[in-house]
């Protein structure tokens, strides 16, 4: 993806997880908008990204990590996971599998062993199927640390996972019981 593409992707991230008022919109309850309600307001806010629909499709089929998604009549496009403001996405309980990953930094490590994973300014904690993505994820906030979460032991303990339309495991704060930090 090239750098206009990235820096409309992630303007679009901060106005579909986190600030849509940030160019005057609402979300609906679900987290949806428009398309051709997006498209104008970016253009209207940040005349200089002159954001079209082909633009739009690009950035949606192109993204790494699959934050958009289209609503099946393809009028309505959301964030699909990674929220911070208060939408229902209306996920299904899913059983994950037996391990998923969390990547950080090592500087966080000491405070998760403390306190476990929280999901901070987020609805759910995001975790993954594989553990070079976590790595990626973690090399954005310092030195890379992969944790690997007992995922199953905590379903079966009672607590609900979800799957993102675009793959990523959700869940509420993860207790440090089972994280397992040295598992390489």
């Amino acid at each position: 993806m090239n750098k206009n593409l990235i820096d409309i992707s992630r303007f679009l991230s901060l106005v579909l997880r986190h600030k849509p008022e940030s160019i005057g919109v609402k979300l609906d309850k679900n987290g949806w908008i428009l398309v051709d309600e997006l498209i104008n307001k970016v253009n209207a806010t940040k005349k200089y990204y002159n954001l079209t629909k082909d633009l739009l499709d690009e950035i949606v089929r192109t993204n790494d990590k699959k934050r958009f998604a289209y609503s099946q009549d393809g009028l309505r496009i959301r964030a699909s996971q990674g929220h911070s403001i208060d939408i229902n996405l209306n996920l299904s309980v899913k059983v994950p599998p037996r391990y998923l990953y969390h990547g950080t930094s090592e500087s966080a490590i000491n405070s998760i062993k403390n306190d476990g994973l929280k999901k901070m300014n987020r609805n759910h904690v995001h975790m993954n199927e594989n553990p070079i993505m976590s790595e990626k994820v973690g090399a954005r906030h310092g030195k890379p640390k992969v944790l690997r979460i007992r995922a199953l032991d905590m379903n079966n303990d009672g607590i609900k996972f979800y799957l993102s339309e675009n793959k990523v495991w959700l869940t509420d704060d993860i207790n440090a019981k089972y994280i397992d930090f040295d598992w390489k």
